[in-house]
């Protein structure tokens, strides 16, 4: 994925305001996108640079923010981007590297983090449900409501799995320890 079409897609939802799209990003696309929001405003004048967006003029007043918005040239862009066919990614995850090691050098104390990863699931589980049950709760349903759902429920689903996955392996490591022992 990158970042500009990211941008793109959140400013088709809602021109906006540079400030006001970082704080948006990090409450939307930032849970499975990250990116600074120095990144955001050196994008931002990037796609401006390529004809993607342009910046609205500022409301009349001091500290008015300039806001953005898409241009043909932009929806076009992440029409593009958005049909083209992509290879899944492969998992890439320094944790299982780190569960292979400790399974060939013995008890390192890896359970402690695992532990603090559970505890950032836990909390990312609640809150992508806590987003569900006030954003979801009704029953209106457009294709772009479902499709904002259907992203919000991969991201439940994937925090289920990495609470699934914590617990069982706190609790092999926890049974390794007590081999050790005997």
């Amino acid at each position: 994925m990158s970042l500009p079409h990211a941008l793109l897609t959140a400013l088709l939802e809602r021109p906006c305001s540079g400030s006001e799209l970082a704080g948006r990003f990090d409450r939307s696309i930032g849970f499975f996108w990250q990116a600074t929001h120095q990144q955001i405003y050196r994008e931002l004048k990037r796609l401006e640079d390529l004809g993607w967006i342009t910046a609205l003029a500022p409301e009349a007043g001091r500290g008015r923010k300039r806001a953005y918005q898409v241009l043909p040239a932009g929806r076009e862009e992440l029409r593009r981007w958005t049909g083209e066919a992509r290879e899944p990614k492969p998992l890439r995850d320094e944790l299982m590297v780190r569960l292979r090691a400790e399974a060939v050098i013995g008890p390192t104390g890896l359970v402690r983090d695992i532990e603090s990863h559970l505890a950032l699931h836990l909390e990312k589980l609640a809150l992508y449900q806590e987003i569900e049950d006030r954003d979801f709760a009704d029953e209106a349903r457009t294709r772009q409501r479902e499709l904002r759902h259907l992203v919000l429920k991969a991201g439940i689903m994937v925090e289920t799995l990495w609470v699934d996955f914590c617990r069982k392996a706190i609790g092999v490591l926890a049974e390794d320890g007590k081999d050790q022992a005997q």
